[in-house]
């Protein structure tokens, strides 16, 4: 998974591109090749994903081992850029039908991206003839699948905002337990007395975190407060425990504790270089680390106020819509989602936690250091409010990262960053649906 989030294009645009031009070309696709199992004899499977870099390394080792050993399937994956570049292109190829047979999304994007008309229900009995149900996924994410009592998505995992440790740095600070893992804290003023020594430690800083995405660290610290959002009309939220949690990014930054201005590409440096000694980041910036050769260790996002809840999403498998049914197709695309999460043993080493409960069950993932260190996190995921405009790279994401980052640099208040925010989110609210 990538960390840069494209702004994703006017919403009048995509309607009418949906409306009019996508259908035609839809039609165009639909009407040319010749059938699937024609030439080849072997039955053709077309994957749609958004995995580059290192997740996208994983999952062409996976697959290449799919390929092995299914020999039947005529097996044909296909890669674009996560983002705005890709669902774009999700629409377009499942509103024309046949352009392919699975594809990957986030689960927080399951409804904007059409539940019910882009994307068609997942039969649950021919899952569960692979093993696959909800007693043997994550309950929580399951759930999040499922929309009006039927299921549109096959979890493969959760990712989600973590803790991640200098171990070096934090035993120089002595906030390590006696095994080498960092201390446990409840409340601002435990969390931030760590900070305060990691600081000192490394003569800058306590922590880094992106400070142009600040959703992923404001909605936990929101959700650890019990705070609500909804969008039925109109924006609803509590403006107390949202201040709360956006006075407590202020202080961090004000105080000297994390950098005021870090983006993406510059957390995990400020991180790797020892300016700092702790950071909340993504589960999946894990390989960037290992591969440093780093001495480092990872938990949850921290209980700041009651839990250690951390924002975060899962990847999923969806099948489009068809205008021409077709089970055989549809049994193969959910054979291949089935063996994905079996396998996602694979998967797991770049991060994520797997959705597969036998999988994080299982003795090769406990000896998985440090994804083990944080697992349990995962059953706690908060997932984004819902609304067509809400989820990864959609633009409640992008709308509040605009008007929250100013809160690590000084440039506004909470109280006027929250302000923004609210005329921005009632914005949404009142633009048309696209899907």
């Amino acid at each position: 998974m990538r960390t840069t989030h494209p702004t994703p294009p006017p919403a009048p645009g995509r309607r009418a591109f949906l409306a009019g031009g996508l259908a035609a070309l839809g039609l165009g696709l639909a009407g040319c090749g010749p059938a699937d199992t024609v030439l080849s004899g072997r039955r053709r499977l077309r994957q749609w994903n958004l995995f580059t870099g290192g997740d996208g390394a994983r999952m062409v080792q996976m697959h290449d081992a799919y390929r092995r050993e299914h020999p039947d399937i005529d097996f044909e994956p296909a890669t674009f850029l996560w983002g705005n570049p890709f669902y774009t292109k999700f629409a377009m190829g499942a509103a024309g039908g046949r352009a392919f047979d699975i594809a990957t999304l986030h689960v927080s994007r399951i409804r904007g991206m059409g539940a019910g008309t882009l994307i068609d229900p997942v039969p649950t009995d021919l899952l569960a003839e692979h093993g696959i149900t909800r007693d043997t996924v994550l309950a929580n994410v399951w759930d999040k699948c499922v929309v009006d009592g039927e299921l549109y998505a096959i979890p493969l995992d959760t990712h989600l905002v973590v803790t991640y440790y200098n171990r070096e740095v934090c035993e120089r600070a002595g906030v390590l337990e006696p095994d080498g893992t960092l201390v446990t804290t409840s409340g601002e003023e435990e969390f931030l007395d760590v900070l305060a020594a990691v600081k000192e430690a490394t003569g800058q800083y306590g922590i880094a975190m992106d400070t142009t995405q600040p959703w992923r660290q404001f909605w936990s610290l929101y959700r650890q407060l019990g705070g609500e959002m909804s969008f039925d009309g109109d924006l609803r939220l509590d403006d107390d425990k949202a201040l709360r949690s956006l006075d407590f990014l202020r202080r961090v930054s004000e105080e000297g504790l994390a950098p005021q201005a870090s983006d993406a590409p510059g957390t995990p440096a400020n991180f790797q270089n020892g300016i700092c000694g702790l950071m909340w980041a993504g589960n999946w910036e894990i390989a960037t680390f290992a591969d440093a050769g780093m001495d480092f260790g990872m938990r949850p996002f921290p209980d700041i106020y009651g839990a250690e809840l951390g924002q975060g999403d899962s990847h999923c498998f969806v099948l489009p819509h068809r205008r021409v049914p077709d089970d055989a197709a549809v049994a193969a695309a959910v054979g291949y989602a089935a063996w994905m999460l079996k396998h996602s043993i694979t998967w797991a080493g770049g991060g994520h936690t797997p959705a597969y409960l036998p999988v994080t069950r299982g003795d090769d993932y406990a000896a998985l250091e440090p994804q083990s260190e944080y697992r349990h996190a995962a059953a706690d995921v908060q997932f984004d409010p819902e609304a067509w405009f809400s989820g990864s790279a959609a633009p409640l994401q992008n709308e509040a990262s605009a008007v929250l980052s100013g809160v690590h640099n000084g440039s506004v208040t909470p109280e006027a960053a929250l302000e923004r925010f609210k005329a921005a989110a009632r914005k949404l609210i009142d633009t048309p649906e696209p899907v």
